[in-house]
């Protein structure tokens, strides 16, 4: 890339914002990091240094110590490549093809109307200007960029377990600047898949699309907790109030687009009796204001609206009833705080997907817990409510939760170090979002991690955004430890 976009000017430190700037550039959705992953590993061995990709497909790049350091414990520096991929309605964006386009406003930077992949396109950047800078004092240091997390984890649940050399590890996928992370959830996908027979469209009917819109979204992890509304959820309800006022029948329902994020927007298609369209706009009026009620201060930009729309064929009654009253009876949201980590999350689960046509339909739901027998029982549950009617449902993807250890002689380095350098006392927190740490701590036992990063906000949604002067502390606190531990 020969010049930096306008939002990048002047930005440091410039190495960090310039690497960012490339991974802006380079679509790198998961499952498609193919791109990205080649041009750094080209990057890696055009600088002389060693670089591999595994079986995995997860990018590990090697940077000897620094002169005088060589005896240095060595240290891992994890992030991944991949990021969530989300747009707002109306928006012309490939995430295979187009590259994110940020701007700066108030000291941030910001994608309007798609994800900007700084979770954790900011981490792999700090990575980059680590091993590309000669003038850093440090022992071995590793970059371990995985692969697919945003998906699976499928990146570290591949990882080899003798691949990495070093045994303290700095992630760099946190996103509240001067706070260290000692912990994370676990979890684990239920994914639902009911087949059928379509309908046909019967005679006397109009056919209209009801559309909710206009939610925040966000991070099903970090902001479970924050009451914002699900689209398909809301939706539902919707829908189940409009069978009792009309003969309502469901040709297609659909909703977010990605399992690990809170549904922004979701879509029905439904045949009504000819001549219903005005009592249908009187009745989503009423919704409207129930809506906004409910969500205020929280999504103020719900809306629900409808358009006539086309349909071929219908969901048979027997399975719209299936789906309706199971997607409504479905748990989403908090189930349990921590008694043990105040003000934390325990479990969670997150209805991120729907997508049901009249042959049938799946739905995804993500489980998260500190604990992973509180994952398992939510999961359980959920498959249980399936099995009610017949519908396969399947707990699948198991990742483990990464177990705090407050005696971590890496975390109290580095709360020393964030003293010495910044001034006051950094907060230890558990977060409640699945990093790779607990994986990776299985493979590698012994392995002493601490995660921090910049000020990020609105992960995994259109509006995301990096407070700037973060990303430089986080800079600054970063090489201050791999000198610290260097020396």
């Amino acid at each position: 890339m020969s010049a930096l976009p306008a939002a990048f000017a002047d930005l440091e430190p410039a190495a960090v914002w310039r690497h960012f700037a490339t991974l802006c550039e380079i679509p790198r959705p998961s499952k498609g990091e193919a791109a990205i992953r080649a041009h750094l590993h080209a990057w890696a061995r055009a600088r002389g240094l060693d670089a591999r990709v595994d079986a995995a497909g997860n990018l590990i790049v090697r940077k000897p110590a620094s002169p005088g350091h060589e005896t240095a414990p060595g240290v891992v520096l994890q992030t991944h490549l991949d990021m969530v991929c989300q747009k707002n309605a109306g928006i012309d964006h490939d995430f295979t093809r187009d590259p994110i386009r940020p701007v700066r406003r108030d000291g941030w930077l910001v994608a309007d109307d798609t994800s900007l992949g700084a979770d954790n396109g900011i981490g792999v950047a700090l990575a980059l200007a680590v091993l590309e800078d000669a003038s850093l004092a440090h022992g071995p240091v590793e970059a371990l960029f995985t692969v697919d997390e945003e998906a699976g984890m499928g990146g570290a649940q591949g990882l080899e377990p003798e691949v990495l050399a070093g045994r303290l590890m700095l992630n760099l996928d946190t996103e509240d600047w001067g706070e260290f992370y000692l912990g994370c959830a676990g979890g684990l996908d239920v994914n639902v898949a009911r087949p059928a027979t379509p309908a046909p469209l019967p005679a006397g009917v109009e056919v209209w699309q009801i559309g909710l819109a206009g939610l925040r979204g966000g991070h099903s992890g970090v902001n479970i907790h924050e009451e914002r509304g699900n689209a398909i959820k809301l939706l539902v309800r919707v829908l189940r109030d409009l069978e009792k006022r009309f003969v309502l029948r469901l040709a297609t329902l659909e909703g977010g687009t990605a399992r690990n994020a809170l549904p922004r927007e979701a879509r029905a298609t439904v045949a009504l009796p000819a001549g219903s369209g005005g009592a249908l706009t009187a009745a989503l009026a009423d919704w409207q204001t129930q809506l906004a009620l409910e969500l205020k201060g929280v999504d103020d930009g719900v809306r629900i609206d409808a358009a006539p729309a086309r349909a071929d064929a219908l969901l048979a009654e027997t399975e719209q009833a299936v789906w309706l009253a199971s997607l409504h009876a479905a748990p989403h949201g908090v189930r349990r705080r921590s008694l043990s980590v105040p003000g934390v999350v325990e479990t969670s689960n997150n209805l991120g997907m729907v997508a049901l046509g009249p042959d049938g339909g799946s739905c995804n739901f993500m489980v998260r817990s500190l604990l992973d027998a509180g994952s398992t029982a939510l999961a359980e549950e959920i498959v249980s409510l399936f099995a009610l009617s017949g519908t396969r449902a399947e707990a699948t993807g198991h990742y483990p939760g990464w177990a705090p250890d407050p005696a971590s002689p890496l975390l109290a380095r580095c709360r020393r170090v964030f003293s010495r350098d910044f001034g006051g006392e950094a907060a230890v927190q558990v977060v409640h979002a699945g990093l790779e740490c607990g994986i990776i701590g299985a493979k590698y036992p012994g392995m002493d991690t601490v995660s921090f990063g910049p000020t990020i906000r609105g992960a995994h949604a259109p509006g995301e955004r990096v407070e700037i002067d973060t990303v430089a502390k986080a800079w600054r606190l970063l090489t201050a430890i791999l000198a610290d531990i260097a020396a």
